[in-house]
């Protein structure tokens, strides 16, 4: 069996040897792995300070759901009631709301009870005077052509846009209730 004996007597198993390869360099002598100084020589201070360090920076680069969203934030929040929009009963479907988000809301019903929302600014040309014209699973901007697939986080699928339309978050308030919001 490959065991790592330190100069202290702890033992390592083989997965330990294989993992702890990749950080330093491992010599084989006489059967036995042993280390090099030069990964338990370092400070245990730098080492902390390395892993503090890319853990704020992983957290920070995933905090932000629309990191590349070239629209403006604007405050949106509105309820959709579904006795009276009852095109959103039908998967597959979608309905533009004007007057909310930067450019209009579009609301897609993937299956019932399954809900998303984008706003209607594309992405390209960033313009309120040239909203997406939605049509089922699919929205087209008539200014620059891009078009955008609903049902797959609605990103470009064709023309000069290359990033996803603005989601918002959308609640299944009751059965006959959506909430739209950011």
């Amino acid at each position: 069996m490959n065991q790592l004996v330190l100069k202290n007597g702890k033992n390592f198993n083989s997965f330990s040897i294989k993992f702890l390869s990749l950080f330093s360099g491992l010599s084989r002598s006489n059967g036995r792995t042993c280390f090099g100084s030069h990964f338990f020589g370092l400070k245990k201070a730098k080492i902390v300070r390395f892993i503090l360090f890319f853990s704020i920076f992983l957290f920070s680069v995933s905090c932000d759901d629309n990191l590349n969203s070239v629209i403006p934030n604007v405050p949106v929040s509105f309820t959709v009631n579904l006795n009276i929009v009852n095109d959103l009963g039908i998967p597959g479907n979608s309905v533009f709301f004007p007057n909310v988000g930067f450019g209009g809301v579009i609301v897609y019903c993937e299956l019932p009870g399954s809900y998303y929302a984008f706003d209607a600014t594309c992405t390209y040309e960033i313009s309120t005077s040239c909203r997406i014209v939605n049509e089922g699973v699919l929205g087209t901007c008539p200014c620059c052509e891009s078009q955008f697939i609903l049902i797959s986080g609605a990103y470009p699928s064709r023309g000069p846009a290359v990033l996803p339309l603005k989601q918002y978050n959308v609640s299944v308030i009751n059965e006959f209730t959506l909430r739209v919001y950011n």
